[in-house]
């Protein structure tokens, strides 16, 4: 199979996720194999909450828009043609897949099919409903993937190579046991946003979409605030009004309100306004419907401690006054090229003797 076809193939699957909008579903025609897939794929999405309180239908589809945006043939030919991608042999890559947002192992999916090889995918029991019917319709596109595509309930076995994506603590399990094997072993990381008190409500709304979306439960979730000392928080509390309706959600109420008493019953100083707490802490990973923040001398400073605990942060938000900082609102949207933990995935891959 050549590069070429499996960017076709590819680029199909984006079309059929297209048709999955957050204003309804629109059937397309042209998108191959509709007929078999398209009312299927529409009841796993309806249907996917009943598996993981956390993947409400709107997430679901906000996931599924970011991946019909990315699967085009000019995004993939773009993202790929920095790469020599020529080699004959397939390596079996393992892959050890989070469960925390829908559909967040995808992109090692995408890296390790695209690039040529085989994946044997171990899924977290939180998100293994949607990959095997998407691998299932890749496979209707493109028959020659079934043979490069697998899935374990088991521990993995027969492997050139891994990827593993857990906790801080299961990464030493993971470095341990497949230290004999070149691995990409991937850690706790949270994400950041820089204020400087010079923010628009607009940019403060922005960054509300960073720390609401999935619940604040991914990796590029901003869990932490930066902010100067005698930051006023009335306009950001206004900025995230908008996200009231989070409240809504049974689950995130749930730890809302079980985070607010441990965190009274402990004397700890708060602000919060009825669905956000704002908790001083140094720390970078919060609990859900709580946010740190953490008061910095100067710039010059800030930049220093980012620098000293930059294996622990994914994303940082804020204007352009630091050097790869996203936009307010954009953590979510990542491009094909923003790999997690920067880990050049396509890279590593090729690198496989």
């Amino acid at each position: 199979m050549l590069l070429n076809d499996r960017v076709n193939a590819f680029s199909e699957l984006g079309k059929f996720l297209s048709q999955f909008k957050t204003t309804g579903y629109e059937k397309v025609n042209s998108v191959l194999c509709n007929e078999d897939f398209f009312e299927e794929m529409s009841q796993k999405i309806d249907t996917a909450v009943h598996h993981n309180g956390w993947f409400t239908k709107e997430n679901i589809l906000f996931s599924l828009k970011q991946w019909g945006n990315a699967l085009t043939k000019e995004n993939l030919d773009n993202w790929l043609s920095s790469y020599s991608l020529t080699k004959n042999k397939a390596k079996t890559i393992g892959t050890i897949m989070a469960g925390n947002i829908p559909l967040v192992g995808f992109h090692d999916f995408l890296s390790v099919l695209i690039s040529g090889n085989k994946i044997l995918v171990k899924q977290s029991s939180n998100d293994n409903q949607l990959l095997p019917f998407l691998s299932t319709y890749l496979i209707a596109i493109e028959p020659r993937f079934k043979d490069r595509i697998s899935f374990t309930f088991d521990k993995l076995k027969s492997f050139d190579a891994i990827i593993a994506t857990g906790s801080d603590n299961t990464s030493r399990y993971f470095e341990y046991y497949f230290s004999k094997v070149p691995n990409v072993i991937r850690k706790n990381r949270n994400s950041v946003a820089v204020l400087t008190g010079s923010e628009t409500k607009e940019e403060l709304q922005a960054l509300g979409e960073d720390i609401f979306r999935y619940y604040g439960l991914g990796c590029r979730s901003v869990s932490k605030i930066m902010i100067p000392k005698n930051y006023k928080f009335d306009l950001f509390f206004e900025a995230m009004y908008d996200y009231h309706d989070i409240m809504n959600s049974a689950k995130y109420a749930n730890n809302y309100d079980y985070n607010k008493a441990v965190y009274l019953m402990s004397n700890y100083k708060l602000f919060e306004n009825g669905f956000l707490m704002l908790k001083e802490d140094e720390s970078y990973a919060s609990p859900i419907a709580t946010l740190f923040y953490e008061k910095y001398e100067s710039i010059d400073l800030l930049i220093k401690k980012i620098e000293k605990d930059k294996e622990k942060i994914q994303c940082i938000v804020g204007n352009s006054f630091l050097s790869g900082c996203i936009e307010f609102g954009q953590t979510q949207n990542p491009m094909l090229s923003d790999y997690a933990d920067g880990i050049d995935i396509i890279e590593f891959l090729t690198k496989i003797n």
